[in-house]
């Protein structure tokens, strides 16, 4: 049998493990230039509110963008951060969150080859729901 401390000692580090997957940063975003999160992927939690461009090998090239579950959601651009936008039809596909039916594959919506940069931003509308 077990000592009772042993057996403290694990539940308390189960304990600790849960709040901290229960506590994930807002901002993680999955990008492949597969569909389906195949081929070169990369995967990070960006800062809200901040434009980044795509990383090298993805700029328009980025099959999956795939956004975390959590309650944000982020803008696709055409152009690099800083960028002016000249198309005539605009230059984001809109927003983009955990929900949205084609993260894992923009070659549905022809956005494959057009992602150049993003931004992401808090999705104040779902907090106030919670």
């Amino acid at each position: 049998m077990l000592p009772t401390t042993t057996i403290f000692t694990v539940l308390m580090a189960c304990l600790a493990q849960a709040a901290a997957l229960e506590q994930r940063e807002l901002g993680g975003v999955l990008i492949c230039n597969g569909a389906n999160a195949k081929g070169h992927c990369e995967y990070a939690v960006y800062e809200l509110d901040r434009c980044y461009n795509l990383p090298a090998g993805l700029i328009n090239n980025a099959a999956t963008f795939a956004p975390d579950g959590e309650a944000f959601y982020c803008y696709p651009y055409i152009m690099q951060c800083g960028g002016i936008c000249r198309s005539p039809t605009g230059c984001t596909m809109g927003a983009v969150d955990f929900d949205y039916p084609h993260k894992f594959n923009l070659t549905a919506v022809g956005w494959d080859k057009y992602i150049t940069s993003f931004e992401c931003h808090r999705n104040t509308t779902a907090e106030a729901n919670q």
